[in-house]
């Protein structure tokens, strides 16, 4: 009897352990969220690996006001046409990638603005299947705690757009040498086109890959519209 009141109890303990770990992993991102509403996040976990791996960090937080609107509409254009009316998850273009793999196809990625941002400031790179479901947690969270100008603020200051080079306002100065302010919409739309791959495509010398898919970008701005006024 004693045993297995001994039992009794050990098992209370790690499931009162238990449950301490999980409102813990709850709680902690809620804050960090809640915080990063109004503070630029200070470093990102790709920025920590990069810099252990001997790279340097070029960066520059920049306001939403103080970036050339071009800037905004090609990366919108680019990575997410449909950032201002979903709440976080484009579920069309999730179904769909889902089907083509399913029938043999090469996985395409269907990630929303959101969901790039949530994986960027909060989480580390890879495809695993806990990694994804942590960004699915997070999506949701900084869509309501954030909103989309706050989320596209932050997405265009921390994305990476070369070795060490980090946000909009660095990578403006790096390729063109000019303030994130004034960047025309062929050099957005450039820079725009590198974000696949920005560590082995360049903006400021494009190829004839990169430069087709400027123009592209640059036709969809044009369509845009009423489309962005989530982020007017």
């Amino acid at each position: 009897m004693a045993r297995l009141r001994e039992s009794r109890r050990l098992g209370r303990r790690l499931l009162r352990a238990v449950l301490w770990l999980l409102i813990l992993g709850l709680a902690v991102p809620l804050g960090v969220v809640a915080a990063y509403r109004v503070v630029p996040p200070p470093m990102t976990p790709l920025m920590v690996i990069r810099l252990a791996e001997g790279e340097s960090l070029e960066r520059d937080w920049t306001s939403l006001s103080q970036i050339s609107s071009h800037a905004v509409k090609a990366v919108i254009a680019a990575e997410d046409n449909l950032f201002c009316s979903h709440a976080g998850f484009d579920w069309d273009a999730l179904l769909a990638a889902v089907a083509e793999h399913r029938r043999g196809e090469r996985l395409r990625g269907a990630s929303t603005i959101s969901m790039q941002t949530a994986k960027n400031v909060f989480l580390w790179p890879g495809r695993s299947l806990f990694r994804k479901g942590l960004e699915a947690y997070l999506t949701p969270l900084i869509e309501l705690a954030w909103g989309k100008r706050r989320i596209i603020e932050i997405y265009l200051n921390v994305a990476e757009w070369g070795p060490g080079v980090y946000g909009i306002e660095a990578a403006a100065q790096r390729h063109f040498g000019k303030r994130a302010a004034r960047l025309s919409r062929w050099e957005a739309a450039l820079l725009a086109a590198v974000l696949p791959n920005p560590r082995a495509w360049s903006a400021s010398d494009p190829g004839p890959f990169v430069q087709q898919r400027a123009r592209v970008y640059l036709r969809r701005m044009e369509q845009l519209g009423s489309l962005l006024d989530c982020v007017a």
